[in-house]
């Protein structure tokens, strides 16, 4: 099973103290062994195939969509906005929708609210993702929730991405939103299960 990078010390100090807790105190080598088996769920980045058209983009997030509205962001301007809820069971890593360079970071702290609350998105601790893509300025939010104690973003200004590439994750899951060109139609549906980097989430219509 392959883990992500951010997950590796967590699990590696699990185990390391599971191996001292079985000579010395069988009991909470018990437990320790169900904490690193939950880590290594946790944490687990399996590898996705993205589809070859560039004109299909993916889901960012593994998970449940939430909402699909129009929003405006100083970034992006009118938009339509595409809520994903990632569970504590669902793959953590997130992913770029499509092929872009970075050109806006922006952290912003903020609350803990559960993460299908309506005002997460804009009261929760957050980091804002601008690609400029092929079709315009592209938004993504990573959303800390109840749980999610830490965002991961990995990118600086001028970073190219690809389609489907890991750019970071929320652990313990959370909430992405993704702020979609006008260009790009939403093909989900409110309630449907996604998966990072090869669900298609929208298509870009010539």
């Amino acid at each position: 099973m392959k883990i992500a990078p951010d997950g590796k010390r967590s699990v590696a100090v699990a185990f390391l103290v599971t191996l001292l807790a079985v000579p010395l105190f069988p009991p909470l080598a018990w437990a320790t062994s169900l904490a690193t088996l939950g880590l290594l769920w946790f944490y687990r980045d399996p590898d996705r195939k993205a589809p070859e058209d560039d004109r299909r983009w993916v889901s960012p997030a593994d998970g449940k969509v939430v909402e699909i509205f129009e929003a405006r962001h100083p970034y992006v301007g009118k938009a339509l906005k595409v809520g994903i809820f990632m569970s504590p069971l669902d793959v953590h890593v997130n992913r770029a929708p499509a092929a872009g360079v970075v050109e806006f970071l922006d952290y912003v702290p903020g609350r803990k609210l559960m993460a299908f609350n309506e005002k997460a998105s804009e009261e929760n601790e957050r980091f804002y993702v601008g690609l400029r893509t092929e079709e315009g300025p592209l938004l993504l939010v990573q959303v800390a929730g109840f749980l999610a104690r830490r965002i991961v973003c990995r990118l600086r200004r001028g970073d190219p991405l690809t389609g489907g590439e890991r750019y970071g994750m929320i652990k313990l899951g959370s909430k992405v939103d993704v702020y979609l060109p006008a260009s790009v139609r939403p093909v989900v549906v409110v309630g449907q299960r996604v998966r990072a980097g090869e669900t298609v989430i929208g298509v870009v219509e010539k």
